[in-house]
C-alpha cells in the first residue's frame, strides 16, 4: 500500500470530517422541515417525500463518504458516493453519477479530459488509511495499460473479503462497465457476463445512475429490479439504498406473478409445455372463448318507450370492438357504452334531444348490464386458466393448431382439484395467470426494469417480466453458460424478442474482477460442452493457490476443508448438491463447525453457510468448497443442466475454491 504518514494524508482526513459533519446537518435540515399540504392527502405524500430524503442522506460511517478525486487546473473535486455541499452551496463531495465524476472513470494519459491527476483513497472501515496518486498530465501510455488493474488500492477494494450483503462497487467501477452504467434512460441493454464481471452490480449502479440522472421521470413511473429468489434480493438489498436510492422497489418473478399462492412444483414435461411461447395464445383464446354471442334483442324500457337493438347489431358492435383487439376487460365496458350510444342514436332520430348524461345511465341500466353479462361475461383470471387446465374439451377447442395432441395429454396428467382454493398451483401456473390478467385489464409498467439471471427464465416468464416494461427500459443481466433450467433461453434474440426488446444493444463481459484467473480457468473448462460460442472469461486477478482439487472420503475431505478455510479472513460456503444437504449438515455438526443452512427465504450468514447449489446462483464468498461435483450434475433432470448447474457453483469464490470428490469428476474436469 502506499505510504500513509504524511501532511497531506492528514489534510483528507480532515476533509472527510468535514464533509461528514456537514452531511449531518444537512440531513437535520431536512429533518426539521414541517409537511402542511393543502389537504390531509397532499401532507402525507410531502411526509413520505421527506423522509425518502432524509434516508438519501444517511451516512454509514463504516463506508467511506468519497472515495476518489479530480485535479483540474484550478479546481478539485471529490467523488463519492453523496453530494455534500458546504454552507455557501460549493461541492465538498459531489456525486459519482455526476456528469464531471465520469473524468473519475475515463480519464487516462490518452485521454486526460481535463484532469491533471486522480487521486484514489484507501479505506479500513470508513477511516482514511492511505492514497495513491495517478499524474495524468504527460501523454503517454496509460497506468494500467495491457496488464488490468495495477493500482494497488484499487486491488485492495476488488479483494477485500466478503462479509454479509453485495456492496457497491462505485469506487472500482471500470470503463466498460462505465458506458453501460450511463447509458441512457431510452435504451434497453442486455448484458452478457461472464462469472465475476459485475454485471449484477452493472445493473444495480445503473438503476442508481438513471434514478439521478432522470429523477423526476422515474420518480412517477418507478424503477423496478427482477432478482432469481429472495435469497438474492435479500443479497443485493443494501445496494442502492448505500448509493442514496431508496425508491426503487425489488422483486422476484413470482412475487410479480402472486395471482394465487404456490403449493406444488411441476413436472418437468409439464413445465416445459406451460412455459412454452405457444400458451399465450392458447390463453388468448381461453379468455376470448367466454363470449356468448346473443340470439335475443336488447330491450331497454325509457319512459314511455322502449329502444330495441337486434342481435344482429350488437354483434356488429362486438365485431368492430375485437377489430380494434381492445383487452377483454376494456372491451366489456365499450360494450356497454357502444350500446348505450346506439339507443341514443336511435332516440335522436325518434325527434328526442338527449346528452351523454343519459348516454351514462343508459349504459348503467340493469338491461344493459344484464345484456353485457351475457355477451361478454366479467372473467376472474385464475378461473380461466383453472378451467383451461382441467376441462380437456375446452383444451381442445382453444388449442387447435397451437398445442399438439401429446401436449395436451401432458396438461391433463395434472390432477383434477375439487376446488380453484386447493388447485395446487405451481409458479409455471402463474405466468399463465398472469398472461389472462393482462388480456383482461392492462398491467402496469414502469419506466425502468433491471432483470438478473434472466436465462434462466422461460418464455412465458419473460412475457410477465416485459409486461411491466411496456412503455419503459430495460437492463437485461445474464450468462447463458449458467441457463440451469430446463426452460431456458439459449440465444439472447430470442429472450429478448419475448421481452418485446428486441431493439436491445447486446454488450458482453469477459474481463473478470472478482474470482481469481485459476478459478476461472478451471471452471471454463466446462464451456466446451455448455456454451460453445461464448468467449471464455479471464480475470485481473492471480492468487497463488486459490484453486485445489481433493480425492478422498467425503466425511473426511469435508471436516479437514471446513476446519481449513474457516480459521481464514472472510465468508465460507459450503455447496453441495441438493440431495446431500442433510448429509454434509451432519459431517459438519459431528465436526463442530458452526453454520446456517440457505434457505429459499434465507440470508446469507456472517461467516459459514450451507448453499443447496440450486440456490448459489448470485451469490458470491471468499472461500468456497465444492463437494462431490458428480451429485451436483447428476441432481439434474439432464446433463447438460447439470454441467450448467456445477459452473455455477465453481465460480463462487473469489479468494479460494477447494473442490472435495470421492466419486469420478465429470469429465470435463477428469
Amino acid at each position: 500500500m502506499p505510504d500513509t504518514s504524511d501532511a497531506d494524508l492528514d489534510q483528507e482526513r480532515a476533509h472527510l470530517r468535514r464533509s461528514r459533519a456537514r452531511l449531518a446537518q444537512m440531513r437535520s435540515a431536512v429533518a426539521g422541515l414541517k409537511a402542511h399540504g393543502g389537504d390531509p392527502v397532499s401532507t402525507e405524500y410531502l411526509k413520505g417525500a421527506l423522509f425518502a430524503r432524509m434516508r438519501a442522506l444517511e451516512d454509514d460511517p463504516d463506508v467511506p463518504l468519497f472515495f476518489g478525486r479530480l485535479d483540474f487546473d484550478g479546481e478539485r473535486l471529490y467523488v463519492g458516493r453523496r453530494h455534500v455541499t458546504d454552507t455557501a452551496g460549493d461541492p465538498m463531495v459531489i456525486d459519482w453519477r455526476a456528469r464531471v465524476a465520469r473524468a473519475f472513470y475515463r480519464a487516462s494519459r490518452t485521454d486526460p479530459m481535463g484532469v491533471r491527476s486522480r487521486r484514489r483513497f484507501g479505506f479500513a472501515r470508513g477511516t482514511l488509511t492511505a492514497y495513491e496518486d495517478e499524474d495524468l498530465s504527460t501523454p503517454g501510455r496509460d497506468v494500467a495499460g495491457q496488464d488490468g488493474v495495477t493500482s494497488q488500492i484499487l486491488t485492495a477494494e476488488i479483494e477485500r473479503p466478503r462479509a454479509g450483503p453485495m456492496r457497491d462497487i462505485v469506487a472500482t467501477i471500470s470503463p466498460d462497465q462505465d458506458d453501460i452504467v450511463r447509458a441512457d434512460l431510452s435504451m434497453s441493454l442486455c448484458v452478457q457476463g461472464a462469472p465475476g464481471t459485475g454485471k449484477t452490480a452493472v445493473g444495480l449502479h445503473r438503476a442508481a445512475f438513471l434514478l439521478y440522472a432522470f429523477r423526476d421521470q422515474l420518480s412517477r413511473q418507478g424503477v423496478l429490479v427482477v432478482g432469481p429468489n429472495t435469497s438474492f434480493l435479500r443479497y443485493i438489498a443494501d445496494v442502492l439504498p448505500a448509493l442514496g436510492e431508496v425508491d426503487a422497489s425489488q422483486s422476484t418473478v413470482e412475487q410479480l406473478t402472486a395471482h394465487v399462492p404456490v403449493r406444488r412444483t411441476e413436472l418437468a414435461r409439464v413445465a416445459a409445455i406451460k412455459s412454452n411461447a405457444r400458451m399465450a395464445d392458447v390463453v388468448t383464446a381461453a379468455c376470448w372463448a367466454h363470449l356468448a354471442p346473443q340470439s335475443e334483442a336488447l330491450v331497454v324500457p325509457r319512459g314511455t318507450r322502449r329502444w330495441r337493438i337486434a342481435a344482429y347489431e350488437a354483434s356488429d358492435i362486438v365485431d368492430g370492438l375485437r377489430g380494434r383487439q381492445v383487452r377483454y376487460g376494456t372491451g366489456r365496458t365499450m360494450f356497454a357504452q357502444r350500446l348505450a350510444h346506439e339507443i341514443l342514436v336511435k332516440m335522436e332520430v325518434a325527434g328526442e334531444s338527449p346528452d351523454d348524461r343519459v348516454q351514462e345511465t343508459i349504459a348503467r341500466s340493469r338491461p344493459v348490464r344484464a345484456y353485457v353479462d351475457a355477451w361478454w361475461p366479467r372473467l376472474d383470471a385464475a378461473k380461466v386458466v383453472y378451467r383451461l387446465l382441467t376441462d380437456a374439451e375446452f383444451l381442445a377447442s382453444v388449442s387447435t393448431g397451437v398445442l399438439t395432441d401429446e401436449e395436451r395429454r401432458g396438461l391433463a396428467l395434472r390432477p383434477r382439484p375439487r376446488s380453484l382454493r386447493n388447485a395446487g398451483w405451481t409458479i409455471h401456473d402463474l405466468a399463465l395467470i398472469d398472461e389472462a390478467a393482462d388480456l383482461i385489464a392492462r398491467t402496469p409498467s414502469v419506466g425502468h426494469v433491471v432483470l438478473d439471471e434472466a436465462q434462466d427464465l422461460s418464455p412465458m416468464m419473460l412475457r410477465a417480466v416485459a409486461r411491466r416494461c411496456e412503455t419503459g427500459s430495460m437492463t437485461v443481466l445474464g450468462d447463458l453458460a449458467q441457463a440451469t433450467t430446463p426452460w431456458a433461453s439459449r440465444s439472447w434474440g430470442s429472450a429478448l424478442r419475448h421481452l418485446g426488446k428486441t431493439d436491445a444493444h447486446i454488450e458482453e463481459l469477459t474481463q473478470g474482477f472478482r474470482v481469481p484467473q485459476e478459478i476461472l480457468a478451471y471452471a471454463t473448462r466446462l464451456l466446451p460442452r455448455i456454451a460453445p460460442d461464448l468467449e471464455p472469461p479471464t480475470s485481473v486477478r492471480t492468487s497463488a493457490g486459490a484453486m485445489s482439487v481433493r480425492r478422498g472420503a467425503l466425511a473426511d475431505t469435508v471436516e479437514a476443508a471446513a476446519h481449513e478455510l474457516g480459521q481464514l479472513p472472510g465468508t465460507l460456503g459450503i455447496i453441495v448438491s441438493d440431495r446431500q444437504v442433510g448429509v454434509v449438515t451432519e459431517t459438519l455438526v459431528a465436526a463442530g463447525v458452526r453454520h446456517d443452512v440457505l434457505g429459499a427465504d434465507g440470508a446469507l450468514a456472517d461467516d459459514v453457510t450451507l448453499v443447496p447449489a440450486a440456490l448459489a446462483k448470485g451469490l458470491e464468498f471468499d472461500h468456497v468448497i465444492v463437494v462431490e461435483p458428480a451429485a451436483i450434475v447428476s441432481g439434474e433432470p439432464d446433463e447438460m443442466t447439470g454441467l450448467r448447474r456445477l459452473y455455477v457453483c465453481l465460480t463462487r469464490a473469489v479468494t479460494s475454491l477447494v473442490v472435495l470428490h470421492e466419486t469420478d469428476l465429470p469429465e470435463p474436469l477428469g
